[in-house]
């Protein structure tokens, strides 16, 4: 087996036991990114010199009889909407295409702290607009499991990574199912974690209410390990929890025995595809005969949820994307007829398709007359979705649903009906609405391989709970982490 191949438990132990060096496992996912990549298309940037370089870093504290960190040494993808000092930063637009941020992310300084090899940046949806990543400016990502079909989005890049074995975990960034998704559809791990207990500084917004930073590998310990590293409190976002967080790879074992299941009926009733439910549910009656107790439950706010959703997304996205006109960094058309004009014209050559339909929906209904008729409403909708869960929670322990209705669908195929391509994410946009963590877990395969993920939905930094349910069901099924080989 290559070295690409193994979870970064597997190399960690390697590295520690002097069976390999950290350059070999870098060179391994470098090899194996050349091999495939232009294929898959995961990448937006590569940083094969400086991973190297990070690489023997670690094997000279090897070397000097100095303890690693579970990541160190690990070649980790960072999709392309976190800023990474002197690494070029696109959001996949063209409004970004040459931008190299001053500054790293929080994230990033933690990521580095720990000795993790960044490989590159990820392809992603424009601006983590999308769920399909086909609104990307710079590359068109597929998915390791069937290339004539879409990753999922926004994170799409990343997941098709960790898939094809282009790297050993990534980062995402998830505003309404943008890391369980893509998850969901390459046939990995993806976790969005409690709104707060990821600093979103060097984050770029979408919906600053909504966004998260989250992990994803190939096992729920790399996840595990990977958040780990980039939780915690920063002064520098006032939305960040004060909090002490423990090691979470390291109290993976669950006793299923006990565990209150719910779920809920609005979440595999009409839209969600025969051979997904019947995968969730297998995976849901697993639980049970190893203990779990299940119970159908009602989430009535789930049927206006998806609303909501776009109305705050949107209203917010409106707001934070007005930062790019052209004055500052970023694209600036060539020929304009003063200030007004080189504003019109930036915006609209810079921005794609998607993101000006979701600007101009969130002008929209920030706009007077409108706002108390949407905005308001939606605002108030979330707060009934959110007292929902927080009922739920107080009988059972975790909430159990399709990560999404379908497996990945083919390019183009929903691309023409914006509202199709909406109606996806009605499995993920309420855990974001509520802040919650929600996990993605691969479950099982469709009839033409394609992979179905569960979602594991819990209160509020609940995420050590969440890992060790799917550790425990991960060990029962003997996981579905394998990378497809691709032609």
């Amino acid at each position: 087996m290559e070295l690409y191949q193994l979870s970064a438990a597997e190399l960690h132990d390697k590295l520690v036991n002097k069976e390999c060096s950290a350059a070999e496992i870098t060179t391994s996912v470098f090899d194996r990114i050349r091999a495939v990549d232009g294929k898959v298309k995961a990448y937006n940037t590569l940083c094969e010199e400086q991973a190297l370089a990070q690489a023997k870093a670690v094997d000279q504290k090897i070397a000097d009889g100095e303890a690693i960190s579970p990541l160190a040494g690990i070649p980790i993808g960072v999709k392309d909407n976190i800023c990474t000092k002197g690494v070029r930063t696109t959001c996949a637009s063209k409004m970004l295409e040459n931008f190299v941020p001053p500054y790293n992310a929080t994230v990033m300084e933690k990521f580095e702290a720990s000795g993790a090899v960044l490989t590159g940046k990820l392809n992603m949806d424009e601006f983590a607009m999308g769920s399909s990543t086909e609104t990307s400016y710079l590359n068109q990502t597929a998915n390791p499991h069937n290339l004539d079909c879409v990753p999922g989005g926004s994170s799409g890049g990343s997941a098709a990574a960790v898939a094809a074995g282009e790297c050993v975990a990534a980062l995402g960034s998830d505003t309404g199912g943008s890391i369980r998704q893509p998850a969901s559809f390459c046939g990995i791990v993806g976790l969005k974690p409690t709104y707060g207990s990821v600093s979103r500084y060097g984050l770029v917004a979408f919906a600053s209410s909504l966004d998260q930073i989250g992990p994803m590998g190939r096992t729920v310990r790399d996840v595990a390990a990977l958040y780990s590293v980039i939780c915690g409190q920063d002064n520098r976002d006032a939305t960040s929890e004060y909090r002490s967080y423990p090691n979470f790879a390291d109290n993976l074992d669950s006793n299923l025995k006990g565990l209150k299941v719910a779920l809920p009926k609005e979440y595999f009733g009409e839209g969600i595809d025969p051979a997904v439910k019947q995968s969730v549910l297998d995976a849901a009656k697993l639980l049970e005969q190893n203990g779990a107790t299940l119970t159908e439950i009602s989430l009535p706010g789930t049927e206006y949820a998806l609303n909501a959703y776009y109305i705050i997304s949107s209203a917010e996205a409106s707001s934070n994307l007005a930062r790019f006109d052209g004055v500052k960094y970023g694209y600036r058309t060539p020929e304009y007829d003063g200030l007004i004009d080189m504003y019109e014209k930036t915006r609209s050559e810079g921005f794609g398709d998607e993101v000006k339909r979701r600007i101009m929906l969130g002008t929209f209904v920030l706009s007077s007359g409108y706002y108390d008729a949407y905005y308001k409403r939606a605002k108030l909708l979330q707060r009934q979705i959110t007292s929902e869960f927080a009922q739920s929670f107080q009988e059972y322990d975790v909430i159990l649903t399709p990560t999404v209705p379908t497996t990945a669908f083919k390019f183009g195929e929903n691309t023409s009906d914006p509202l199709k391509m909406y109606a996806g994410d009605i499995c993920t946009v309420t855990v974001n609405i509520a802040g919650l963590p929600g996990l993605s877990v691969p479950c099982g395969k469709d009839a033409d391989g394609m992979p179905i993920g569960v979602q594991l939905i819990g209160n509020h930094f609940s995420e050590q709970k969440l890992l060790g349910v799917a550790h425990s069901y991960e060990q029962l099924v003997g996981g579905f982490g394998e990378i497809p080989v691709i032609r």
